[in-house]
């Protein structure tokens, strides 16, 4: 199995969770850790209230001996709620209660200040020493000078409030990639759907390159298809209609006005064939434009392929051969579909030929350019403007006040280039001296 490229929303899934499982482990281990040595010690200002502990105890033993430590550590026991003594420096109890055995043992588990506080869970004992350093107050730790008091709260936090809230986040970052260009592709959809045919995602989904990107692409450029096909239909509809009014006029008036039946007949064949071929041209101009089909692909010798068409096109307007040249050398081959390319070339040259002076010579040329022929059929007209250059292949556009003989219906031209792009060319043209150049590029054999 391939896996997809760099770009892939698969990487970026993989990434966000990877980086929400590492977030996590750290959330649990690293942040644990360093709670727990952050709170395994006593910060100073606790440090403090245990030495004025000592100095209290101290003072007691000073000032009431015996009795003054057992009023001191009444005192501390209803105040703190801890296990406290005060020893001597033979651990022996400068209270009047002597020491448990219980109580002895738990001496030897003291600790200084400045050690840690111990297992979590655990309420830790430490001894601070008098100033002459002969006694001792021994005591629990007091709960509310535990560093850890408050663990259990930061335990809640890091174990099940910041999961869900990296989750959130993790989620939001998940819709922002990928729920919020569907969001836009549902509602463009929508819109397309609804008839406007405008409709496009946009540079924010369609820069992307990813998937989404991909499918963002893919619909702007079926809406902008759709969009071009459908006005395309309407114009040639508007112009069809148009078109087919000027023989259905001529035949109305011919069939009120003519007396001679052979007469009336061969106007009538004339407008029927002009419809036929009307019709056929732009029903196949619409075939060409929405099907786009792939031709099937040959190699065509262009310079024989030429001679078929001049000596048809020479029959049929009167033009000898010599005035319909062919400077392609003998080995000029292109990729192409024959009838494909027939029809492309005949529409070319017939326009050429009908908008050519008396005498006028139209020439087939070229030479090839790496891995294409660049044919040119050129002719000796009056040329168009610059502005009508792309026009002229336009449908049903003729450009009579610049090209004299626009008896055509303007379909040659529209065809020749798409039946020449279906077959992965181009076509274009430019003015010559004199006479317009038809170019177009093909794929060589």
């Amino acid at each position: 199995m391939n896996l997809p490229g760099r770009h892939s929303l698969l990487w970026r899934l993989a990434g966000a969770l990877a980086l929400f499982c590492l977030l996590l482990v750290s959330l649990h281990v690293d942040v644990g850790r360093m709670l727990l040595d952050t709170t395994s010690y006593l910060p100073e200002s606790s440090r403090q209230i245990l030495r004025d502990e000592a100095r209290q105890a101290e003072t007691a033993w000073r000032d009431g001996g015996a009795s003054g430590v057992d009023a001191y550590l009444q005192n501390l026991h209803q105040r703190e709620r801890v296990w406290a003594v005060v020893v001597d420096e033979h651990k022996h109890s400068l209270a009047s209660r002597p020491l448990t055995r219980e109580e002895e043992q738990r001496l030897d588990f003291v600790r200084k200040l400045d050690f840690s506080v111990g297992r979590p869970g655990t309420t830790p004992t430490f001894y601070l020493p008098f100033s002459d350093s002969s006694a001792r107050l021994v005591m629990q730790l007091p709960q509310r000078l535990n560093p850890r008091q408050y663990n259990h709260l930061w335990e809640v936090l890091l174990q099940r409030v910041l999961p869900a809230g990296l989750a959130v986040v993790v989620a939001l970052l998940l819709y922002r990639l990928l729920i919020a260009p569907l969001a836009i592709l549902r509602r463009q959809a929508a819109a397309l759907s609804a008839g406007d045919l405008s409709a496009r995602l946009g540079p924010p989904v369609t820069r992307r390159r990813d998937e989404l990107g991909e499918l963002a692409r893919s619909f702007d450029h079926m809406a902008e298809r759709l969009q071009g096909t459908v006005a395309f239909q309407r114009q040639l509809l508007r112009d069809l209609s148009h078109e087919l009014r000027t023989p259905l006029s001529r035949l109305r008036v011919a069939g009120e006005n003519e007396r001679d039946g052979d007469a009336l007949r061969q106007r009538l064949v004339r407008e029927v064939d002009a419809m036929e071929k009307l019709v056929g041209d732009a029903l196949e101009l619409v075939w060409l434009d929405t099907e786009r089909p792939q031709l099937p692909s040959e190699d065509v010798d262009v310079v024989r392929l030429w001679d078929v068409l001049r000596e048809n096109a020479g029959f049929e307007t009167g033009w000898p051969l010599t005035r319909m040249p062919c400077d392609l050398p003998a080995d000029c081959r292109v990729r192409g579909n024959l009838n494909g390319l027939a029809q492309a070339l005949e529409n070319v040259l017939r326009n050429a030929i009908r908008h050519s002076p008396d005498g006028g010579v139209v020439r087939l040329g070229g030479r090839l350019e790496g891995n294409k022929w660049l044919l040119c059929i050129e002719d000796q007209g009056s040329g168009v403007a610059e502005g009508e250059l792309e026009t002229i292949f336009r449908p049903f556009t003729r450009l009579s006040a610049a090209r004299p003989g626009g008896d055509g219906f303007g379909l040659g031209l529209a065809i020749a280039r798409r039946m020449i792009e279906a077959q992965g060319g181009r076509v274009w043209a430019e003015n010559g001296r004199p006479g317009l150049r038809i170019h177009m590029h093909l794929p060589a054999a």
